[in-house]
């Protein structure tokens, strides 16, 4: 209830009414002041005009006046500055620690505000509470705020990989290469590969880059995956034996548990196949980062990652017999697309960002309106309520959308909720 009061004050969404003090003194408000999230009053450097006379302060708000004395504002020096007490209920005066009675004053707000707050943040977790208001929006705030979440969320994805950038001394390669790997899990194993690629540095898998085998037998090997191959499958055999060859030779350490997921999977998606794929992308050199700054198109970004799968990985799904239906050669389109969501575009933005580049953002964003949108169940939930999308930029912004906002239930900072919202304060 506070903080839903902090908001109404912030956003100035008191009911147009005169306003008055307790004992009945005049108030006008000029600046609401700066929002304060950390120790000290609520609200610092507002300007309130009171029975003519101005006040520069800081501001508190309550739901009970008697909160102030509950929270031991009445002898903390950091509350003397208080120009203005704002409260729910008025059960009672307050006063500095010298004595001085505080101006107090009840918000003015639309009786049925605080309900319409509770609907919004009180639905299950997996409803959409404002669905049926969202098409009456002007299409003009909708798209802004689309265009800002999808910056918000590739700002978020960038922001990790200058992270991880600093952890490895600038190697841009081996945080492509690491990046890569951790969007080839496709988000259900995206942990574990982002663990197997920093337990097989590319430093090593560089010196054997020209043998296939060499690089499959330290990538599988680290997984732990040829610990579950069947006994009598050769190539399983082979790449053990290399493995146990490059662990005595390199000191590698298994990472354990790995924590690979494949129940409800599709063949083509497991684990298995995307290491094979990671492995391709190695062997004769991984470059990829160059390919990916200078990436012109979306398409061509795609075609990076349809390499062929040959030998043992055209025939097989995991390790053991062949498989019986078709084995997909390459990586398909959809699964490409979102690679270039998930990696492509992340490592254009944070290279952009790394020096000073702005077009190399505003180009990876123009790569987003360049790919259908994702079909996941975040966009269906959405669409449903009237939300259509026309790119990837829009899905990405759904889905930052859904898991920024809505899930956490911060509808108070989505500027959707806060228009719905702010129509009802003032009725």
């Amino acid at each position: 209830m506070e903080r839903l009061m902090q908001y109404v004050w912030q956003h100035r969404l008191l009911l147009p009414v005169d306003l008055n003090t307790v004992d009945g003194r005049r108030v006008s408000v000029i600046d609401p002041g700066r929002l304060n999230t950390d120790a000290g009053p609520d609200f610092f450097n507002a300007k309130v005009r009171i029975d003519g006379h101005l006040w520069v302060g800081d501001v508190e708000i309550h739901v009970r006046a008697s909160d102030w004395h509950r929270h031991g504002h009445d002898g903390d020096p950091a509350y003397d500055s208080v120009v203005l007490h704002v409260v729910d209920r008025d059960d009672t005066l307050i006063t500095r620690r010298n004595g001085e009675v505080i101006p107090q004053m009840v918000m003015a707000c639309a009786p049925e505000f605080n309900q319409r707050y509770n609907d919004l943040v009180g639905r299950a977790a997996t409803e959409l509470p404002c669905a049926a208001e969202l098409a009456a929006i002007p299409s003009i705030y909708v798209s802004d705020w689309f265009t800002a979440l999808a910056f918000e969320r590739f700002h978020e994805k960038s922001d990790r990989i200058l992270h991880l950038l600093s952890s490895m001394a600038d190697d841009w390669q081996s945080v492509c290469y690491i990046t890569v790997a951790r969007a080839l899990g496709f988000g259900i194993n995206g942990e574990p590969m982002e663990r197997l690629a920093r337990a097989v540095p590319l430093r090593i898998l560089h010196k054997h880059a020209d043998s296939p085998e060499a690089v499959e037998a330290l990538l599988f090997g680290q997984s732990g995956l040829l610990d579950r191959a069947p006994a009598d499958d050769d190539y399983a055999a082979m790449l053990r034996r290399e493995h146990a060859f490059y662990v005595r030779k390199f000191s590698l350490t298994q990472p354990q548990p790995m924590g690979w997921k494949m129940a409800r999977m599709r063949p083509p998606n497991f684990p298995h196949r995307r290491i094979a794929l990671l492995a391709a992308l190695v062997t004769g050199g991984y470059r990829l980062l160059d390919d990916i700054i200078h990436a012109e198109s979306a398409e061509a970004a795609i075609e990076m990652f349809r390499v062929p799968l040959t030998g043992y990985w055209s025939r097989h799904f995991t390790f053991g017999p062949e498989a019986d239906a078709h084995v997909p050669s390459t990586l398909s389109r959809s699964s490409a697309i979102g690679l270039i969501i998930n990696a492509v575009v992340p490592l254009i933005m944070a290279y952009g960002r790394r020096h000073g580049n702005d077009d190399m953002w505003h180009h990876g964003f123009q790569l987003l309106t360049e790919l259908p949108p994702e079909s996941n169940s975040i966009i269906t939930l959405f669409a449903s309520a009237g939300m259509k999308c026309s790119d990837a930029s829009m899905s990405q912004a759904l889905i930052q959308l859904r898991r920024a906002y809505c899930e956490p239930r911060k509808c108070l900072y989505c500027r959707l909720g806060h228009r719905l919202l702010s129509a009802r304060a003032r009725r």
